[in-house]
């Protein structure tokens, strides 16, 4: 009989953390040399780096759209990114975190300044250890900042959830495995908007609000790390 795995003890989760804590962050821009914009974005283990290609003209030439740009996202996740490899190529959950990873950064891009063109966000996951679309996103976001594309706002994304009963933010290692309930959204701070909201799990309408305004205030957090990211290069190209 397996030893159940307990991920609070002395009211604390597995990793040290507080209920509230996000793990470290790391944020970096202007990381690939060949593409038109980049960012790395690091929370505890989990690591994305992103990459965006354009705007550049739309091949297949039928799926361009006359009157704006066209958003193509591609999430993927390095066969070395878990202790298990992972399969090689596009799989479902791949192609689900591509679309709603697309559809959480669309409502800050101005996508009209680019008619008849497409933009390329790829995103790779170099190491995962939960919350990988979170990353994801907010590596995108500061691609696609880096490349110049005209933006109202970054996009943030954090996840919260409950581990034995305990609301907690940032879901991380075992706890996205043996936690009852994983919560991660994608946050636009100007407006304060949520642009992605998905639940594995079930919550009251109580817990459902603790919840997301647990997720708010990290996603809020990040927001500030990814700002801090894009003010370094730039100070740093101005100091040059």
């Amino acid at each position: 009989m397996k030893e159940e795995i307990k991920l609070i003890k002395n009211n604390k989760r597995i990793d040290g953390r507080k209920f509230t804590d996000l793990r470290p962050l790391e944020a970096k821009v202007g990381v690939l040399k060949r593409a038109d914009g980049s960012a790395y974005f690091r929370i505890g283990n989990t690591i994305a780096i992103a990459g965006v290609m354009g705007p550049r003209k739309v091949h297949p030439k039928h799926m361009e759209k006359a009157d704006r740009a066209i958003l193509r996202t591609e999430y993927r996740m390095a066969p070395f990114s878990t202790w298990e490899r992972s399969r090689p190529g596009p799989n479902r959950r791949a192609h689900e975190i591509s679309m709603v990873t697309r559809k959480a950064l669309e409502p800050v891009i101005f996508l009209e300044e680019f008619p008849k063109t497409a933009i390329n966000v790829y995103i790779e996951i170099l190491q995962a250890d939960a919350s990988t679309r979170c990353a994801g996103i907010n590596a995108a976001a500061l691609a696609l900042a880096d490349a110049g594309i005209p933006m109202k706002d970054l996009v943030s994304s954090c996840s919260a959830g409950i581990i034995e009963g305990q609301i907690v933010l940032d879901i991380a290692g075992q706890e996205d495995c043996h936690g009852e309930l994983d919560f991660p959204i994608a946050y636009y701070p100007k407006k304060k908007h949520i642009t992605l909201l998905q639940m594995d799990g079930i919550a009251t309408n109580e817990q459902f609000k603790k919840i997301l305004h647990l997720a708010v205030s990290g996603a809020e957090k990040i927001y500030e790390e990814q700002k801090k990211a894009l003010r370094q290069k730039y100070q740093a190209e101005l100091n040059q």
